[in-house]
């Protein structure tokens, strides 16, 4: 399928097409004035720059967490593991309370840290750019930990899949 350029390009078809970029399941989390942790999965994240190191997310303007990322002036990205379909799953639906349900860790920032993600970027609010109906929230790293042999959670056309050999 394809669309002129002079169409207006069809929200399903968009989202379908961007369905074939594969991507690593991240949750993405912060908290509140009060202090309670909240996240929220999301797969657009990406590395922006190494010196300074920065990372960017997409937020949706109509998620429930939208005014505590923006208010926090921090953030945590938590890529999640292969075998974490089922938390990617309780962030995506409740991810104001699901920390609730975990033992998290807390950075050095004060970011509740899924336990056992695959990644951790620990970051300051760099900067906060308009994105239609998304908001791009950049951060400079502060810390970060990796495990250099597990596998990460993708999302490839509308299901979640592993690396394969």
């Amino acid at each position: 399928m394809s669309t002129k350029s002079n169409e207006k390009i069809d929200p399903r078809a968009f989202r379908d097409a961007m369905g074939c970029f594969a991507s690593a399941v991240t949750v993405v989390s912060t908290t509140t004035d009060q202090g309670q942790a909240v996240g929220m999965t999301v797969n657009s994240f990406n590395s922006v720059s190494l010196d300074p190191p920065l990372i960017l997310f997409c937020l949706g303007r109509e998620a429930t967490a939208y005014d505590h990322f923006l208010a926090a002036g921090r953030f945590a990205v938590n890529i999640l593991r292969q075998d974490q379909d089922k938390i990617s799953n309780s962030f995506a639906a409740d991810g104001a309370n699901f920390f609730q349900t975990l033992d998290p860790e807390v950075s050095a920032m004060g970011n509740p840290l899924v336990p056992n993600a695959l990644a951790v970027f620990d970051c300051e609010t760099e900067a906060v750019h308009d994105g239609g109906d998304h908001v791009i929230l950049i951060g400079r790293v502060s810390e970060l930990r990796h495990d250099a042999d597990g596998e990460p959670l993708l999302y490839y056309r509308g299901r979640y899949c592993a690396v394969s050999p």
